[in-house]
């Protein structure tokens, strides 16, 4: 059964971001365009998230979900082996966050702040590898602005407790409205040639993590339990 559920607690919620920051892990160690230390930099971050989660509720899935964030870290040397075992992190953990089934919640609250935080930590490793293609930047940028829009989507599908609410509506419209248009400004930045065009793009990153990460906790925290979609 795969079906929306906007339960909210702390553990879900890592685990979701840990999620997304893996998985984007995994893509740029497949697009073999920087060295092992940017690797180091994102399982790092997967696995400090995906700790938090664990700390928060420790279960099974959650835990191999951070050893193989870990894991990631230590073949940072070997692309292909971190791409695989970040990519692993990431579909233990969604699943640690989604309890029974795999939800379509999930997946796009971690697209969301996954592209949008990987798009941020890869920004400041434009600093290290300056010759880095910035369409790397812009997929990453991509994938978290669709990841916003289509998460907000998801809340108010679910939105019973929202119908009723119109200041709770109007402020996760505005949160995942503004994460959707900083990701277009991060977009539009990178067509600056010169490297202020990323310092740019990565300014508006660090914004858009905050109103992404508040979007997508409001719209889990307002929100109600599972809808069936067969």
């Amino acid at each position: 059964m795969f079906f929306l559920d906007l339960g909210f607690d702390p553990a879900s919620l890592m685990a979701i971001w840990a999620a997304g920051v893996a998985g984007a892990g995994a893509a740029v160690a497949r697009w073999r365009i920087v060295g092992p230390g940017f690797l180091l930099l994102s399982s790092g971050t997967a696995a400090l998230l995906g700790g938090a989660a664990w700390f928060f509720e420790p279960g099974p899935v959650v835990s191999l979900g951070f050893l193989a964030g870990v894991g990631g870290g230590l073949a940072a040397r070997k692309p292909p082996a971190a791409a695989g075992l970040l990519g692993a992190s990431g579909v233990l953990l969604l699943l640690g966050a989604s309890g029974p089934g795999l939800t379509l919640t999930a997946v796009t609250g971690a697209a969301a702040l996954g592209g949008i935080t990987g798009e941020m930590l890869l920004g400041h490793w434009y600093l290290v590898s300056p010759r880095m293609p910035r369409q790397a930047l812009r997929r990453l940028a991509l994938t978290g602005g669709i990841g916003v829009a289509l998460d907000t989507a998801a809340v108010f599908a679910v939105g019973s407790p929202l119908a009723g609410s119109t200041a709770a509506s109007a402020a996760l419209l505005a949160l995942g409205g503004m994460s959707v248009l900083l990701m277009a400004g991060v977009w539009f930045s990178l067509d600056q040639p010169s490297y202020s065009g990323v310092m740019a793009a990565t300014g508006l990153s660090y914004l858009a993590v905050l109103t992404c990460l508040g979007s997508v906790a409001l719209g889990r925290a307002l929100a109600g339990g599972p809808v069936g979609l067969g």
